[in-house]
């Protein structure tokens, strides 16, 4: 049974930084960030590989955020510097399960955690 929890949501001002954590991505191949803001569709904002630790980002926060991932923690991280007002969303973790490739589709993805919001507003 996964159940992913999120954390280290928050309120900064434009320019600030937060952690977020997911925890729970034992047995996974693939742990994707997603974000939402509202009336707005899904979108994903970075992925990791879990075996080769490779890594994606959307255009949007290349250069700003880092996924990384804690193996003893069993916890992947997402480190956001230099937010913007564009980055306010609620963001959600995603798994996909050990022994499967590491789509790029939300449909892919069969476990999702709980989602934490991010507000960034002077």
């Amino acid at each position: 049974q996964v159940h992913l929890v999120e954390s280290g949501g928050g309120s900064v001002q434009p320019g600030g930084s937060l952690r977020l954590s997911c925890e729970d991505t034992s047995n996974t191949s693939c742990i994707a960030w997603f974000r939402q803001a509202p009336g707005q569709e899904r979108e994903r904002v970075a992925r990791i590989y879990s075996e080769s630790s490779g890594t994606w980002y959307a255009d949007s926060v290349k250069g700003r955020f880092t996924i990384s991932q804690d193996n003893a923690k069993n916890t992947v991280y997402l480190q956001m510097n230099d937010l913007k007002p564009e980055d306010t969303a609620t963001y959600y973790c995603a798994t996909i399960p050990r022994g499967n490739p590491c789509y790029a589709q939300e449909f892919a993805y069969p476990y999702w955690g709980q989602g934490t919001q991010v507000t960034v507003s002077s």
